[in-house]
């Protein structure tokens, strides 16, 4: 049984979409100027926003099931939502900035929800 089984539930949920996701672009990458080419900054983050979602549910599934901080102390609650939020808002942000390169201002979001978690986290398995 999960210890977190929001984390557990919806870190599976971001790899399944991160899967589909890969599968989808997948079907393009052999198209030499695909998103600008191979080196483009388009592409990249493209990538990494995959990537993200995929490696950000691997770490949700992680926490879900890690025997850490139980989830009655709130800081292990703050931190679960925030771990969440994080794996959802970083691959958006990836997304939204190979879209329009103006959404990189708000890579400060996911950064910021991710480093809380970790802190939060940390802070909730003190005795």
């Amino acid at each position: 049984m999960p210890t977190h089984p929001l984390n557990w539930f919806g870190g599976w949920v971001l790899i399944l979409i991160g899967f589909a996701s890969g599968s989808l672009l997948g079907l393009f990458f052999h198209r030499e100027e695909f998103l600008g080419g191979y080196a483009s900054f388009r592409r990249r983050i493209i990538r990494l926003g995959h990537i993200a979602l995929v490696a950000l549910g691997m770490m949700n599934v992680l926490f879900g099931i890690s025997p850490g901080p139980t989830a009655a102390r709130w800081q292990a609650q703050a931190g679960s939502i925030c771990f969440l939020a994080g794996g959802i808002a970083m691959p958006a942000v990836c997304f939204l900035t190979g879209w329009r390169e103006w959404y990189r201002r708000f890579f400060l979001v996911p950064v910021a929800l991710l480093v809380s978690a970790v802190v939060l986290i940390l802070l909730g398995a003190l005795p």
